[in-house]
This record gives structure tokens, C-alpha cells and sequence, in this order.
């Protein structure tokens, strides 16, 4: 019975997760794009970094933890080609933190925009931004084998070393 509840409760926390996002303390700031700055080519445009999983089609749940030392834990994670991933993430720091799920080219060029514009923050599938002390989810599918990156884009996290690696076999 516990177990069953465990997976009840893991498959609820991105509508929970997203429902507190939008009361306040969610997010640590409101969400906005860049004026002329299309961030949903980071997740549509077919990509070998994957696309929006299936909540329903996740094979499994992967705990994620953000912290004020500039890393994720783990830092480097395996999973295979085709499957759907839940991320369960926590910020385990003091300060915002974020996940974004790229190439390493897209995330570095993400990350210039954000150092233009600092309070910017993510309201697409690849994307969560996390107050201090809050959790969330969200469902990504790996579709072909390949290193996909994932960072945190506030400006100085990435440069600092907040950088992880999906490795797909």
C-alpha cells in the first residue's frame, strides 16, 4: 500500500508542483519571455535533445537536487533511447535555481539572453524554475542515443558549474 501511494503521489506532483507555481511563493519571480526572443524553439523544433514526454508513458522517476554549490545532484544520468523520464526535482539551496534540458549550444545561448535579461524566467516543457525550498516535476522522453545537456541559466549559475549531462544509450 505504501508503494502504491508513493507512485500516486510522484505522478500528482507536476500538477501539484505546477499548481503551486501559479500561487504565491511558486516562483521566485513572474514569468516573461524576452521581447523578439522565441524560447519555444528550445523544445518544439525537432531536436536530437528529445521532446515533452507523455506523463502517462514514463517508465521512470529520476530525483533531481539543485543547491547554492552550483551543481546538480547527480550530475551525470542514464537512461535509454525512447524513454519517457519523470524529473523529481527539489532546490535544495537559498537562492532560485533552474533545470533547462538543450544542446549545449542552445543552453549557452540561452544563458547570454538571460544575462540580458536576469528576472527572466521559463514557462516551457523543458524548463522549471524553482524558488528555495520548492519541488517540482516535469516529463521529458529521450528519443535517440546521444549526450543531452541541462543546466541552470541564471546568470553566473551555469558558468559556475551548474551543469549536468543525460547520457542516452
Amino acid at each position: 500500500m505504501k508503494t502504491f501511494l508513493s507512485i500516486v503521489a510522484l505522478s500528482l506532483l507536476p500538477t501539484l508542483a505546477s499548481a503551486a507555481g501559479s500561487h504565491a511563493g511558486g516562483r521566485a519571480a513572474p514569468v516573461h519571455g524576452m521581447p523578439g526572443h522565441d524560447m519555444s524553439t528550445m523544445s518544439k523544433a525537432p531536436s536530437p535533445t528529445g521532446q515533452p514526454g507523455d506523463p502517462a508513458k514514463v517508465a521512470r522517476t529520476i530525483e533531481l537536487t539543485m543547491d547554492d554549490t552550483m551543481r546538480f545532484t547527480p550530475g551525470e544520468i542514464q537512461v535509454g533511447a525512447g524513454e519517457t523520464v519523470r524529473f523529481f526535482i527539489k532546490n535544495t539551496g537559498k537562492i532560485p535555481h533552474e533545470m533547462v534540458i538543450g544542446s549545449i549550444a542552445e543552453l549557452q545561448a540561452h544563458a547570454a539572453d538571460m544575462r540580458k535579461m536576469p528576472g527572466m524566467q521559463h514557462a516551457e516543457p523543458n524548463m522549471i524554475t524553482l524558488a528555495p525550498g520548492k519541488i517540482g516535476g516535469l516529463v521529458w522522453q529521450f528519443d535517440q542515443a546521444g549526450t543531452v545537456d541541462f543546466a541552470c541559466l541564471i546568470p553566473g549559475h551555469m558558468e559556475a558549474g551548474m551543469v549536468g549531462k543525460v547520457k542516452v544509450s
